[in-house]
């Protein structure tokens, strides 16, 4: 059985179908390489929270 030539040269390479290995190398068709970073999604704006009013801590008699 000919070397599977996409390996990352740990000792335990796992590459899946999109060509990712388990420690973030990717093959590019040539050689294993850094993936490219993915940008994250678009984080929801931060509401503003609501200020109860404070309580008066005198009592009133």
């Amino acid at each position: 059985m000919p070397e599977d030539p996409r390996n990352c040269g740990s000792i335990a390479c796992i590459i899946n179908a999109e060509g990712y290995c388990w420690c973030g190398l990717k093959w590019d068709g040539w050689k294993m390489v850094r993936a490219p970073l993915q940008p994250l999604p678009e984080a929801p704006a931060a509401k503003t929270p609501v200020r109860k009013p404070e309580r008066n801590s005198k009592s009133v008699p």
